[in-house]
């Protein structure tokens, strides 16, 4: 039966009682752990978020009462003990912060009992996720997940501080807005006092922020809730996090230098982890070239080689196809893997063809260096070794070969290099390696509505050089935008914006935007902008991405308090679910029923 906790006041949490405090009384609280009974002495490990303390019940200590008390413990019990500290009488556990001493219970409360939990609370579990998700309120128990909540909290805090002290005013921006194209489907809400009519939640607070800095505000931050109703992935949730921030009166460089400190920051103070400033740069199309990527992962080299100038006049179609297609053919080498199995090669074709490959081509370099290849009788001794030479080939390389347009090329290569790295053990968690992408494209072609669109919103500002071409080259135009890259995660990324008001008129006609079509869309934000507006720039990190990387985990989800699953509904609280009948109607809502026609059999 559970007790009160009335006249005890916990002293410390489990881990902050040490050797120091030896001989002096302590009152702790926290779950059961484990439960050891050895005839004359119980042991118990007490848990709380800070760790676990061995308590010692010996009944010439406790008494008759208490000791039977221990006795009826098991896992998940919370208790609180009273008690003295002590060094260990049995053996020291190296691998407990308080492994070298324990507390002899002198009064032992049982506060709450606990069913058997349907997973153990203990670290890497193989429990699977859904279990733990609808039981997450246990799931966040374990020591792993703690650590990775604590550790957001931290990253939380030393921005918030970092940021203050460079100046940046935190300010919120609103949940219930107006409805904007920014890339993804909103999220809506049915307004009751106007019927018909919706709000929908931010997908970030971009014109906002914009708007702030017409205000005066000159630095922004806010650690900002957004949401996307998107298809998800394993970084990807329906509402997120990000540490977003815009600036006055700034160029591209202010914003990378101030970032880079930040950055510099918080891996000190979380990990220890030195970063070495200034963070490399490398433009969008170098990127592309070298890693088939705009956010490449640099632990590891195995970059792409164009040999579309070596196979030109070859005999092999695939490829001469490919460039009179205007596409490329680009070729990466998997340093010692000549000798993968037929069966493993194909299993990368396949991968391949999942990001638009028709096919790869490939060479063996066997010990003996001769070839084994899957195109050579299409070509000459000359051509296959002058592709070896230019993909460095040496014995026991497997070189891989993707022909066709260039954006399907760099998919492919660009994912099968991070693909094959993960096979060759080449990802280090623990090495971080960060990258600044810059020089995007301004636009991109969109097959589906046969016109330029904006690569990232429509207010970023193209590069000086580049203006001249917005009308007669819009492909060639390059954005003053910029990307942050650790470890091949895009981080964060962000851009400076556009203040003049011709640019800006310029820039919705690149997009096939009428002046009405914008000012229907946007119109608030140019309203201000006829106010006098600073130049200014911005970035957001995705702070559930940041903190993944930080915390060596494959998924955000592992970050995430309480998540959503990949169909963005809730194991727990089985969210989204039906509402009542009244709350639809107070709404002016009405759901549409399938109606099931029966068809009657004719005789």
């Amino acid at each position: 039966m559970a007790e009160s906790m009335v006249g005890l006041k916990r002293t410390h949490r489990c881990t902050e009682v040490s050797s120091a405090n030896v001989g002096e009384k302590v009152t702790v609280m926290g779950w059961v752990q484990k439960r050891r009974n050895l005839g004359a002495l119980i042991f118990v490990d007490l848990r709380d978020r800070s760790g676990l303390l061995q308590i010692l019940f010996d009944e010439n200590v406790i008494g008759k009462e208490g000791f039977d008390k221990a006795y009826t413990l098991r896992n998940e019990f919370v208790i609180a003990v009273e008690g003295t500290v002590n060094k260990r009488s049995g053996a020291v556990n190296e691998n407990l912060k308080t492994g070298d001493i324990e507390v002899i219970a002198e009064s032992l409360r049982i506060l709450s009992e606990s069913e058997t939990p349907p997973f153990p609370i203990e670290e890497n579990i193989s429990t699977k996720e859904d279990i733990r998700l609808k039981y997450r309120c246990l799931d966040l128990r374990r020591p792993d997940i703690q650590s990775n909540i604590i550790m957001r909290s931290k990253v939380a805090t030393l921005t918030r501080a970092f940021l203050a002290n460079e100046g940046f005013l935190e300010i919120e921006t609103p949940m219930l807005t107006k409805s904007t194209p920014e890339g993804a489907r909103d999220y809506l809400v049915p307004s009751r006092v106007h019927p018909g009519k919706f709000y929908a939640l931010p997908q970030s607070p971009q014109l906002f922020k914009q708007m702030l800095m017409c205000s005066g505000y000159d630095r922004y931050m806010q650690i900002a809730r957004c949401f996307r109703d998107e298809d998800l992935r394993a970084d990807r949730q329906p509402e997120f996090t990000q540490i977003d921030m815009e600036l006055s009166f700034v160029d591209v460089d202010d914003v990378i230098d101030v970032n880079e400190r930040l950055l510099a920051h918080l891996f000190k103070e979380v990990l220890n982890v030195d970063v070495q400033l200034p963070i490399q740069r490398m433009t969008w199309q170098e990127a592309m070239d070298r890693f088939g990527s705009d956010k490449p992962d640099l632990r590891f080299g195995m970059e792409l080689h164009d040999v579309s100038e070596l196979v030109k006049n070859c005999g092999f179609g695939v490829f001469t196809s490919a460039l009179e297609n205007g596409g490329s053919v680009r070729g990466i080498n998997a340093k010692g893997q000549g000798s993968m199995p037929r069966k493993k090669i194909d299993a990368l074709v396949d991968f391949a063809k999942g990001y638009g490959a028709k096919g790869l081509a490939y060479i063996a370099i066997n010990e003996d260096g001769t070839y084994k290849s899957s195109f050579a009788k299409f070509m000459t001794e000359e051509e296959m070794d002058a592709l070896v030479k230019a993909l460095d080939g040496e014995k026991g390389d497997l070189l891989l070969f993707a022909a066709d347009r260039n954006k399907i090329v760099w998919n492919v290569l660009g994912a099968l290099r991070v693909e094959l790295a993960d096979k060759m053990g080449l990802l280090d968690k623990n090495d971080y390696k960060f990258l600044w992408v810059t020089e995007f494209p301004q636009f991109e072609w969109s097959d589906e509505e046969e016109r330029w669109v904006a690569m990232h919103h429509p207010f970023t500002m193209p590069m000086d050089e580049d203006l001249d071409k917005l009308e007669s080259d819009p492909g060639a135009v390059r954005a003053k935008a910029y990307d942050i890259v650790l470890n091949g995660t895009e981080i964060g990324g962000g851009s400076v914006r556009i203040h003049q008001a011709d640019i800006q008129s310029r820039m919705f006609k690149a997009l096939g935007l009428t002046e009405e079509t914008a000012n229907e869309k946007f119109g608030f934000l140019l309203d201000a902008f006829k106010y006098g507006v600073p130049p200014h720039a911005g970035l957001a990190y995705g702070l559930d991405r940041l903190v993944m990387l930080m915390a060596k985990r494959d998924s955000i989800r592992d970050v995430i308090a309480f998540p959503k699953v990949k169909d963005a509904s809730c194991l727990l609280t089985n969210a989204p679910d039906v509402v009542d009948e009244k709350q639809l109607k107070e709404l002016s809502i009405d759901i549409a029923k399938e109606e099931t026609e029966e068809k009657s059999e004719e005789n």
